[in-house]
């Protein structure tokens, strides 16, 4: 992927208007800081599209990677298949070529003149030939059928290393296109540093926003693992007081409201004493306790994924963007993904399109912590924290973040539950 030097251009052309206009026409400090932000704004948002281009050739070179590496997986058992088919072939040439020897040196192997006066009868002799010729066609059938069965092997392969070839060439245009990319990027941040001064409040209060957004999305993870125990210890205590009720005696509640009624106690007694008399008749009369409301999670027919890599996916907030990472030192988004799911045991290719065909696919409206969502033609990829929100590594330059899924528009694809 080859991106115009004009893109450049006209984001160094922001950059010197930025310069320029900020000294002339500001009239006030106040005025100047927000003239600055709004032109560092136009050059990030120049920079934003570069980098998605860039993420996309980085997706296409882990593509190219995992094809070829299918393929020479492909290439390993096909060369495996045509040796074993070669080994059955020259056994069955060999029975073949060892019978015909015995039929014309031995003795006791018999020759069609042999068959001929040695019988005694016409049937007989049709039943000795008809053996002898049976003999001879199953050793050549079984010749056949093994050269067929090498030949085919063989044009597989064949094949197999045509795509090899072909797989391998593509992961060395992918590389090619990593250095390009690597000296644009070079060029990209030297604009990058050219403006920092001009966006450091604004990176300044995106990293309060992060803080903020991190602090609320680690609560309400948190509310909701107490809500579900909540439910849970309501229903083994709605249980246990079904257990008792068909014990409790309806006489004693009667004494107790005749009691309050003609002489009245004092008022702790008496406060008490109607609600103690009133709660036994309600429980009383239904014949069987009202369920707990199930959680959202046990709603629908859908699995219950993995919830625990939304908290896991907020200890690596602030973690640089590294082309192609996939550790703590710095993460690329599908990288970011495997990594967050290698922890819970389970194992995703480094690559967003390979982990969108992997689990269940989940609707918008059903998005729960720890799902993927995808965007971009699937050229992004990041973990669902509920509240609309999710984690990913978004783009060269910035940090493993918290964003919304409304910021993203229409470049959502989908979600998968692993």
């Amino acid at each position: 992927m080859r991106i115009p030097r004009t893109t450049f251009a006209a984001a160094a052309a922001v950059l010197a208007g930025a310069v320029l206009t900020g000294s002339l026409s500001a009239a006030s400090p106040k005025e100047r800081i927000r003239e600055k932000q709004a032109q560092a704004n136009a050059v990030l948002a120049q920079i934003s599209s570069l980098d998605r281009r860039f993420e996309a050739s980085v997706e296409a070179w882990h593509g190219a990677q995992y094809e070829l590496a299918q393929t020479r997986l492909q290439l390993k058992a096909d060369r495996a298949a045509l040796k074993i088919a070669q080994v059955q072939r020259r056994v069955a040439y060999a029975r073949v070529k060892a019978r015909v020897i015995a039929m014309y040196e031995s003795p006791d192997q018999p020759t069609t003149i042999g068959i001929i006066f040695g019988a005694t009868s016409m049937s007989e002799l049709l039943d000795r030939l008809s053996a002898v010729h049976e003999v001879a066609n199953a050793d050549h059938n079984l010749a056949v059928q093994t050269t067929e069965a090498r030949d085919r092997y063989a044009s597989a392969l064949r094949h197999t290393v045509a795509v090899e070839k072909q797989r391998a060439a593509a992961v060395e245009q992918r590389a090619a296109q990593r250095k390009q990319i690597g000296a644009m990027l070079t060029q990209r941040k030297r604009l990058l540093a050219s403006v920092q001064s001009e966006v450091s409040r604004l990176q300044a209060q995106e990293a309060k926003r992060q803080a903020l957004l991190a602090q609320q999305a680690r609560a309400r993870l948190a509310a909701e693992q107490a809500e579900l125990r909540r439910r849970a210890a309501e229903e083994k205590a709605a249980a246990a007081k079904a257990a008792q009720t068909p014990t409790a005696p309806t006489t004693t509640t009667q004494p107790a409201t005749t009691t309050t009624a003609a002489d009245p106690p004092p008022a702790t007694t008496t406060t008490a004493s109607p609600t103690t008399t009133t709660a036994p008749a309600t429980t009383t009369t239904p014949t069987t306790p009202t369920p707990a409301d199930p959680g959202p999670q046990q709603a629908g027919s859908l699995g219950p994924g993995h919830p625990a890599a939304a908290t896991i996916a907020l200890r690596y907030l602030g973690v640089p963007y590294v082309w192609g990472g996939a550790s703590p030192s710095g993460f690329d988004c599908s990288g970011l993904v495997m990594y967050v799911f290698a922890q819970l045991g389970v194992s995703l290719p480094h690559y967003a399109a390979a982990q969108y065909a992997m689990g269940q696919a989940v609707p918008r409206d059903e998005l729960q912590p720890g799902d993927l969502v995808f965007f971009d033609n699937l050229n992004h990829v990041g973990i669902y924290i509920g509240g609309g929100q999710f984690v990913h590594a978004p783009e060269t330059g910035d940090v493993v973040k918290i964003s919304t899924l409304a910021s993203f528009g229409d470049s959502y694809v989908g979600a998968r539950r692993i």
